[in-house]
């Protein structure tokens, strides 16, 4: 079941320009599924989409191709274009993104492997990013501003 709603949301978000869990979510029902916006949310993850600018302008999920060779400089651009702030409070990061871009600089983060970086969250416009140590944290932030210049 799960892996026809896999394929299904696929084939929904390569048809559709979809913006939204929501939209999401009804279009699975228009098939017949009885889908909850927090299932939605959990395929969202596991198939890894991301947030994408459309040819019309609005931000559509899209999939990430893994074998595109230039997806992490995509990853990056979508960061340093997605980012608005960054505080810090002890090994934590706050990072405030433009609405519905969380994620998709969520995605570009995991995909830096950074060894200071034990994992992060992200939200609709807020990641939180977990640094190893305290003292590590001004590297990080340094490296993501330098990310967010080119």
């Amino acid at each position: 079941m799960k892996y026809d709603r896999h394929a299904l949301i696929l084939k929904i978000i390569e048809e559709k320009d979809i913006e939204t869990q929501e939209e999401l979510a009804a279009e699975l029902r228009n098939y017949g599924m009885d889908i909850t916006q927090a299932t939605v949310s959990r395929d969202i993850k596991e198939l890894r989409l991301v947030k994408v600018m459309g040819k019309s302008g609005i931000y559509k999920y899209a999939a990430m191709e893994r074998n595109d060779p230039d997806m992490s400089e995509r990853l990056f651009r979508v960061f340093s274009e997605s980012v608005i702030s960054m505080e810090h409070a002890n090994n934590l990061l706050v990072i405030r993104t433009i609405v519905a871009g969380a994620q998709a600089a969520a995605s570009a983060i995991d995909s830096m492997n950074w060894p200071e970086i034990i994992g992060c969250i992200a939200g609709d416009d807020t990641i939180l990013v977990i640094v190893r140590d305290d003292s590590m944290v001004q590297d990080v932030l340094k490296r993501f501003s330098k990310l967010m210049r080119k």
